[in-house]
């Protein structure tokens, strides 16, 4: 058989097996400290700006994780908060849109402070890059969004940046909305009578059908397109069935393998002086089991860490 048709086989086949996938697109709403995130004083550092990070490929979900984890370790306050200088560190491989009415776009646009909003989207478009920064359209029924959704439009037009129509989900079906407002008044303790209670305004905060955004966004239908467009270049690739692990720094003079010895070797001398070979024994296939499925430097890690503690 001619390698090269086995080849084009292959390709196929995994073309086939791609496209009867689901594919995941790969993201986080982040919320974006006002000053930066090591502040934490005062009323205005409890809540940040809502922002929409989708990873376009590997790097990109590389870069997502770091943004997150240093949000929780690093930023956190009342909620896990990134800002502006780690998502320039952090920008490559990202898309981003600029969320719901807590987005900082459109709480300047709700505002009436439209020449604020444009700086905004300006900053994140020069942050993440041309093409890879959108005004995102949100329609729930409530009247702030539709006077919102006037100054993005008027924004795409004067910016020359893209539009993108979502939707808010937090249930799946519309039938849904009743059980979860029962939910959110559990999660808050109040009752579903009480007047003076958080709830979600409008509705609608369901899985719709792209006939359904397309008839709630007939003056944008560009921004339906690009929902599909943006998945389209959401691709990231995670290979599975291989071990990755961090590279444990050993002191000069060993590797992860002898350092590994060394330490066991002198555990060993210290809990078990009058071993007769049979402990030694045990260990040295311990440590061979360890070694040949690649887990010297996991062992090492662990170590570290419980040492430390």
């Amino acid at each position: 058989v001619d390698p090269a048709e086995i080849a084009r086989c292959r390709a196929e086949l995994a073309d086939l097996k791609r496209k009867a996938a689901f594919k995941p697109i790969i993201g986080s709403e982040v919320y974006v400290a006002r000053r930066r995130m090591q502040d934490k004083e005062g009323k205005p550092d409890q809540s940040g700006y809502h922002l929409i990070l989708l990873a376009k490929n590997l790097k990109g979900y590389h870069n997502l994780i770091k943004i997150v984890s240093k949000a929780w370790t690093e930023g956190f306050y009342m909620r896990p908060r990134t800002d502006r200088v780690e998502l320039e560190k952090y920008h490559e491989g990202l898309i981003c849109c600029s969320a719901c009415l807590a987005g900082e776009v459109q709480r300047y646009l709700a505002r009436g402070m439209y020449e604020e909003a444009c700086r905004s989207a300006r900053h994140y478009e020069e942050i993440f890059g041309k093409g890879n920064f959108f005004l995102e359209l949100q329609d729930h029924g409530i009247s702030t969004q539709k006077m919102v959704n006037q100054g993005l439009m008027r924004m795409s037009r004067e910016l020359s940046m893209d539009l993108v129509a979502t939707n808010d989900i937090h249930y799946i079906l519309a039938e849904d909305a009743a059980a979860h407002d029962i939910l959110l008044c559990i999660q808050t303790g109040k009752k579903v009578s009480d007047e003076n209670r958080m709830r979600y305004e409008g509705g609608q905060y369901y899985v719709k059908s792209e006939e359904e955004m397309r008839a709630l966004f007939p003056y944008a239908q560009e921004a339906i397109d690009n929902t599909h467009k943006i998945a389209e270049r959401c691709n990231v690739e995670i290979e599975f069935g291989v071990t990755k692990l961090p590279k444990y720094e050993v002191p000069e003079g060993y590797d992860s393998w002898s350092y590994l010895n060394k330490l066991c070797q002198d555990g060993m001398a210290k809990r078990y002086p009058n071993d007769d070979g049979t402990l030694q024994e045990r260990l040295s296939y311990e440590l061979g089991v360890i070694h040949n499925m690649g887990y010297v430097d996991y062992f090492l890690i662990v170590w570290d860490f419980i040492n430390y503690a």
